[in-house]
Order: structure tokens, then C-alpha cells, then sequence
């Protein structure tokens, strides 16, 4: 009875996500609650399924973005773009890409989609260019960038921390490389499909030349001091191997550096209401609701079923969680798939899978990659469209998906080849 309650109130939970009728944190929380209420586990069990580490290093990393873009940084870098590509379409369409990608890969994808749609928006409209096209762009740029990094995309931070030997320059490493390939391959293929729907018009451009981006540039003790310490932390990200200090713990002192560098500028309680707090309760609530299904023993099944059906062979099983991941992640929000698969992947090595590796990067790749299927397939895709409806450029969920999901099973393709050539081909 009490996995029946648990299996229920997880699927429940999940379609209430997806439907996005109420809030998702609420949802997540409300879920978790139900199963503390039908005893599937006490509160001191649900404290210990959540994922301390990933919701410290999440909100460390708001803190961060939070301070730096009071310096307008961030307004002043993506006008200096546009006028570097002097207005024109097509370049700025590829600047957009690139900017969103990087900025995806290092700051996290959610926040960079926040911090550039708006400016975005501003610019192509007094370009008088159509949305669509650009948004397009930054969605599947946010995605495919931040499968790139550890830091980059939720699923990735939630694998980095299930797995010690996973390093920020490990992610960079082993998925770096197909990430760079798909980027291009995607954005060539958004140039083929708009570039000759974006008309150029030289006064527009001009006038565009003639905007003084150094008026949002705010140059002061705060510029120098964020962007050293923002600087710091990503370096220290990439030197974890060799410090030996966890990532977590690099944010959290660099969060806390910023804060009081800054005090005596910035109120701190002002810099916590910045913080998505929504983000964070979500993850806590989701931990809570996969923790109900590994106390009933929902999870050991699974891998049990995947162990089935891949007959324990290691390509097989990377492919299917590849694939599984890719598919199921483009169809819903990819965050609480990653959640219940983590688990699974952990114990298929009790099941005689020693180097389960593939499988990681399969999972990160699939769930990344996953997202841009359709408008709901990450939380980056529906801050986007958010931000597009308020400014009166809304994204038809129909629309994003005929271009979308073409650019999902394309990414799903390459990032078969590369994990069959890279890891799998002496297991064939």
C-alpha cells in the first residue's frame, strides 16, 4: 500500500509540474508533505534526501549574478555585441547564439536567459526583426551551452554531485567536445531555415551604432569587485581537482566574498530577495518526492528493468538512458527526471556494471540536449517564453516543437556517435 501512496503522489506531483497550473515549487513541496503525511518516511528521512550541496551551490551562484548584474556588465556586453555585427541579422543571430551559449556554460542557463532576453528583446525591436527566430535561438543556445559545464544546466549539477570523481574541468572534458559539434550543427541549421527572412536595414543599424553602451556600464568599486570575484570562482571550479575543495565549497566563499566586499554598498537582505527561491523550494520539493520512491524501493526496480532489458551490457544501457533521457526529458521538465535516474544509475553498479561512466554522460547529454524539444522540456525554455510573452512576442508551444524536436533527435544522433566512438567501441 505504501508504494501504491508513494508511486501516486509522485505521479501526481509530476503531471501537476508539467499541466504548470500552479506553481512548481508549491507542487514539489506539497507532494513531499503528502508523503511525510502517509508515513512513507519521517522528516528526518526527507531532510536527508535532499541534496544539500546542489541547492547551496545554486543559491551561491544566484548571489553571485545577482551583485554583478547591478553593474549593468551584462546590458553593456550584449549592445557592444550587436554593434560589433553593426546590426546586421544574420551576425547578430550568430552572436546571440555564441553569447548565450558561453554565458549558459559558466553562469547556468537560467540565469543567463534572465539576465539577456530582456536586452535582446530591446534590441531586435529596434531593429524591427521578427522575435521568433532569435528566441529560438537562445533557447536551444542556453541548452545545448550549459550541457557543456558542471555549473551549466540543473541536471548537470545534480549528476556532479552524485558523483565524487566528477570534476568541473571532467564535465568540460568529456562533454565539451560533442557540445561544440551540435552548437554549430544547430546553428547552422536556424541560419539555413530565418536567414533570408532577416531583413536588414541600414538606418535602423545606424541608429543601433550610435547608442552609447557605456551608459549602463555603472563603473565603480562594485564592477571591479564582482567581476574579480565572479572571475575567481570559475577559476576555482576548474582548479578542483587540484585544491581539493568541492565546488560547493568554492561558491558558497565566493558568494560570501561578494557579500562582504559589498556590504557597506549593497543590503544583504536586498541581495537575498533577488534570489530565486522558487528554483531552490522546487529542488527541495523534488528531492523529497524521488526520496519516497527510493524508500519504497521504486528506484531498485527500475534499475533492476533497465539491467532487464539491456541484458547488463553497457552500450545497450547507454544508449537506452541516452535516449530514454533525451526523449522523456523534451516531453517534461528535465530536472525531475534527472532526479529519479540518479538513483537508478547508482545502483546499477550493484548489479555488476563497475564503470557506469558512459551512462553518466549518457544521462547528462540526454537530459541537457532533452530540453529543447519543447517549450516545457527545461525550466531555461519557459523563463524564455515568459519573458517573450511580456513583451507582447509570445512563443506558440505547437511552433517551438516543429523546430525543435527536429534539432532534439539531431543532437540525439551526434551524441550517439560520439559516446559509441569515445567510450563504448571496445565494449562492442
Amino acid at each position: 500500500m505504501t508504494t501504491v501512496l508513494a508511486l501516486l503522489i509522485f505521479v501526481a506531483s509530476y503531471v501537476l509540474i508539467m499541466t504548470e497550473k500552479w506553481n512548481r515549487a508549491l507542487v514539489a513541496l506539497a507532494g513531499g508533505v503528502l508523503l511525510l503525511m502517509t508515513k512513507v518516511y519521517k522528516w528526518e528521512e526527507a531532510f536527508g534526501f535532499i541534496d544539500w550541496e546542489t541547492v547551496a551551490l545554486l543559491f551561491s551562484m544566484m548571489v553571485l549574478v545577482s551583485i554583478t548584474k547591478k553593474t549593468g556588465i551584462f546590458t553593456f556586453m550584449a549592445i557592444r555585441l550587436a554593434q560589433l555585427v553593426k546590426g546586421r541579422p544574420v551576425p547578430l543571430l550568430a552572436v546571440t547564439a555564441v553569447f548565450t551559449a558561453v554565458g549558459s556554460a559558466f553562469l547556468d542557463n537560467v540565469t543567463t536567459v534572465l539576465l539577456f532576453v530582456p536586452v535582446l528583446l530591446s534590441l531586435i525591436e529596434r531593429l524591427q526583426l521578427p522575435a521568433f527566430p532569435y528566441l529560438l535561438t537562445t533557447i536551444f543556445s542556453s541548452n545545448i551551452g550549459g550541457t557543456a559545464t558542471l555549473i551549466g544546466d540543473p541536471p548537470n549539477i545534480m549528476i556532479g554531485q552524485a558523483v565524487e570523481h566528477f570534476s568541473f574541468l571532467s564535465f568540460m572534458y568529456h562533454l565539451g567536445p560533442v557540445v561544440v559539434i551540435i552548437f554549430l550543427l544547430t546553428l547552422t541549421f536556424i541560419i539555413m531555415r530565418f536567414g533570408s527572412k532577416l531583413n536588414y536595414n541600414p538606418e535602423l543599424a545606424r541608429e543601433l551604432m550610435n547608442m552609447d553602451a557605456m551608459e549602463h556600464l555603472k563603473v565603480s568599486r562594485l564592477l571591479f569587485q564582482s567581476l574579480s570575484v565572479l572571475v575567481l570562482t570559475i577559476i576555482g571550479f576548474m582548479m578542483h581537482p587540484f585544491i581539493h575543495m568541492d565546488i560547493t565549497t568554492i561558491a558558497v566563499s565566493g558568494a560570501l566574498l561578494l557579500l562582504f566586499l559589498t556590504d557597506r554598498e549593497l543590503d544583504v537582505e536586498h541581495v537575498f530577495q533577488e534570489v530565486e527561491w522558487v528554483t531552490l523550494f522546487f529542488f527541495m520539493g523534488l528531492f523529497m518526492l524521488v526520496g519516497g520512491l527510493e524508500t519504497v524501493g521504486v528506484i531498485d526496480e527500475l534499475a533492476r528493468g533497465m539491467v532487464w532489458i539491456s541484458g547488463g551490457d553497457l552500450p545497450i544501457t547507454s544508449m537506452v538512458m541516452l535516449w530514454s533521457s533525451g526523449l522523456l526529458s523534451g516531453v517534461v521538465d528535465n530536472i525531475p527526471f534527472v532526479a529519479a535516474m540518479i538513483p537508478v544509475v547508482q545502483e546499477l553498479q550493484g548489479y555488476g556494471m563497475m564503470n557506469v561512466d558512459p551512462v553518466w554522460w549518457s544521462l547528462a547529454l540526454g537530459a541537457c540536449l532533452g530540453g529543447n524539444g519543447t517549450l516545457v522540456g527545461a525550466s531555461a525554455n519557459v523563463v524564455v517564453a515568459g519573458l517573450a510573452a511580456s513583451h507582447n512576442q509570445p512563443i506558440s508551444f505547437i511552433k517551438f516543437t516543429l523546430y525543435g524536436f527536429p534539432v532534439l533527435i539531431l543532437s540525439l544522433v551526434v551524441s550517439s556517435i560520439y559516446v559509441l566512438l569515445r567510450y563504448l567501441l571496445p565494449f562492442l
